[in-house]
Order: structure tokens, then C-alpha cells, then sequence
């Protein structure tokens, strides 16, 4: 494990301290720099959480580890219902709470079949890990800094719950983590202390953690300068667009993109000096037609943020076909194997007219068949 050297970027001229190094931290039941730091024990919790495992690790042979330090209650290596292969964590139960604390101390970043163990409390209630509440994210990470010695210089801002280095398939750091301290205060102290620091001669970012949702969110509510055009006809040049465009305000380009042949591929870009100009740009010109072609003008977006939009669309549609149609479906089952479409239709439509009906046959075990029906009555 590498130590990681930490500096403050001009530190001497500004007369700044720089936080205690893992080497100055006090050790904690023999393990250099406290590899959980001290605070009070997540809810007296005697339940542990071990992620990063090897595939192959069994129950045996965490109960022969943790078993060293405390009786165990249980241990369970979770597993996909279907093959049995192990998901790459598990959760051990003590005794006491004590125990739990100590194996968490002593055992963290415990190589496992050659892979480091990464443990934490297990929260029965997720909800303080899924509001992110404490959750700190660093990049620009030297790829030599790993779990443990992240954890080692962290843990001197406060308790933390759950700390690790993003890697790739083959272990190595993809040069950012994620750090979640049990309380907001401390999360902020390591980011006012440490966000610009020198970790092995590397300036990192350390800052609040933000949600994929959340990000996607705010790109959405930013402003732009970018337009992007479609549905242009197959004649539209680029001295068209500057015309078109060039009326809601200064533009530095306007493009219209075509194929290895110079084909037009009847979409294109404009890029506006201002973005207020690019806002009503895209007001006034979308649904618009030229030459008998209705345009779509919006924001350029970055591939993200149409996967998002388009996501979003389509949790809406089907929300409105489940809210259209709710009530009026029907299941069947435990049908004779002998009934068809046309005999289950027949049976149904004394009570209203019915719009699809499909008798579906499962081949299971024994034999055994299920049938579905669908009736929307108006």
C-alpha cells in the first residue's frame, strides 16, 4: 500500500498547515494511521457489510478471518439467484457491537485471495447512504493511492462510513474515489482542507458528491450558445442558416453537416456569441417551416443528455399508458389447456366489448400452465 504524501500548493508562501500525514495519526489497536477513525459505532451495529471480494471467497473462509476476532452470529456471501455466482460482498453478524468495531478496525483492506476487503457498517436503513448526506467525491487521484491509503488520510477529518478508489477490470485506479463521512460537518471540513492539496505531487479536486440525475439535471438548466437544426432540405447550405440565424443575434459559425460525398445530412450547428440570442433563436425558429420542411431547433446536446431526455420520455409514455388503461385489464389463471383466444373472448364479451384477448402458454415443470387475458371493456 502506498503512502500517500500530502501537501498544500504553496503552502510556504501562505503559511498554511497541511493536515497530519497517516505517519503522525494515531495508531488504533496496533494498525499505523487508525484504519477506521474513532467516533461512535453507527447505531451500536453488530452487523457488517464486506465488499470487493473475490468471486471465489466462501463463507469458510471469512468465517475463518473474522471468527479471530469475535463470535460470529452469521455469515452470508450474497449470490445471483440464477448461476449462484458470488456478487462480491457479503455480510458478517457479531455477537456484540464491540466485536463488529474491532473486526472493522483490524480487518479493513485485508487482502482476500490476493484482493484487498473493503468493510463498513451495514445500514439496514439505506437512507442516509442514498441521500448522500457526508458523500464527498476526489479526483485527479495518483494511481498508485488505493483504498487503504485514502481511508488512512481522510479518516483524520472525521467517521467514515464507507470509502473507496474506482478501479477497472483489472485493479487498477481509474484516479478518483468516493468518500462518505456520518456527518455533513466533517465531509465539508476534509473538502475545505484538503480540494487543491498535493497528494504524490498531484493537485487533487475534493468536492461535494453530486448525482448522475442531478448533474443531468442542472446541464439541462444551463445556458447555451450551441443550436442544433434538423429536417433541413437537401438544398440548405451554410450561407442559409447564417441568414436564418443571423437575425436573432451575432453567430461565430453556422454549419450544415455532410457526408464523405458532401451530401447534406439535412442537420446542422449554429453557435451564437451570446446565449440569450441562442434562446430565442430556438424559440422563435422550432416547428417553423422551410421549404415545406417543419425544423427542429433546440439546444446541441452532448450524448448524455439526449440519453437522459429520452429516458425521461419514454418513464413518461409509459406512465400515461398504465394510467390510461388502469382498471381495465384482467389475468386469468388456472385455465384447462384446452381454452383458446377465441373461446376466452367468447366467455368475456357478455361483459363489454374487448379490445385484445391472448391466452399465453408457459411450458413449466409438471406440465403446469398459467394463461393471461387482457380485456379493456369501454
Amino acid at each position: 500500500m502506498a503512502q500517500i504524501q500530502v501537501q498544500r500548493q504553496q503552502a510556504a508562501a501562505t503559511g498554511a498547515a497541511a493536515p497530519p500525514s497517516p505517519q503522525s495519526m494515531p495508531t488504533q489497536n496496533g494498525v499505523a494511521g487508525g484504519a477506521v477513525a474513532t467516533g461512535p459505532i453507527p447505531f451500536g451495529s453488530t452487523s457488517l457489510y464486506v465488499g470487493d471480494l473475490d468471486p471465489n471467497v466462501s463463507e469458510a473462509q471469512l468465517a475463518d478471518l473474522f471468527g479471530q476476532v469475535g463470535q460470529l452470529v452469521s455469515i452470508r456471501v450474497c449470490r445471483d439467484q440464477n448461476t449462484r455466482r458470488s456478487l462480491g460482498y457479503a455480510y458478517i453478524n457479531f455477537t456484540n457491537g464491540q466485536e463488529a468495531a474491532r473486526a472493522l478496525d483490524l480487518l479493513n483492506f485485508t487482502p482476500l485471495n490476493n484482493k484487498s476487503i473493503r468493510i463498513m457498517y451495514s445500514h439496514r436503513d439505506p437512507s442516509l447512504r442514498k441521500s448522500g448526506a457526508g458523500n464527498i467525491y476526489i479526483k485527479n487521484l495518483d494511481k498508485a493511492i488505493d483504498h487503504k491509503a485514502l481511508h488512512e488520510t481522510f479518516s483524520a477529518f472525521g467517521n467514515i462510513l464507507s470509502c473507496k478508489v474506482a478501479t477497472d477490470a483489472s485493479g487498477q485506479s481509474k484516479g478518483y474515489g468516493f468518500v462518505q463521512y456520518d456527518t455533513e460537518e466533517a465531509a465539508k471540513n476534509a473538502i475545505d482542507k484538503l480540494d487543491g492539496m498535493l497528494m504524490n505531487d498531484k493537485q487533487v479536486y475534493v468536492g461535494p458528491f453530486v448525482r448522475k440525475q442531478e448533474r443531468d439535471s442542472s446541464m439541462s438548466n444551463t445556458r447555451f450558445n450551441n443550436v442544433f437544426v434538423k429536417n433541413l432540405s437537401e438544398s440548405t447550405a451554410d450561407e442559409d442558416l447564417k441568414k436564418v440565424f443571423g437575425e436573432y443575434g451575432a453567430i461565430t459559425s453556422a454549419v450544415v453537416m455532410r457526408d464523405g460525398d458532401g451530401k447534406s445530412r439535412c442537420f446542422g450547428f449554429v453557435n451564437f456569441e451570446n446565449a440569450d440570442d441562442a434562446a430565442k433563436a430556438v424559440e422563435a425558429l422550432n416547428g417553423k417551416k422551410f421549404d415545406d420542411k417543419e425544423w427542429f431547433v433546440g439546444k446541441a446536446q452532448k450524448k448524455s443528455e439526449r440519453e437522459q431526455e429520452l429516458k425521461g420520455r419514454f418513464e413518461q409514455s409509459m406512465k400515461e399508458a398504465v394510467d390510461k388503461y388502469q382498471g381495465l385489464n384482467l389475468y386469468i389463471k388456472n385455465l384447462d389447456d384446452r381454452i383458446s383466444d377465441e373461446k376466452l373472448k367468447e366467455l368475456f364479451s357478455e361483459f363489454g366489448t374487448v379490445t385484445s384477448c391472448k391466452v399465453a402458454l408457459f411450458s413449466l415443470l409438471y406440465c403446469y400452465y398459467s394463461s393471461l387475458l387482457t380485456i379493456i371493456c369501454s
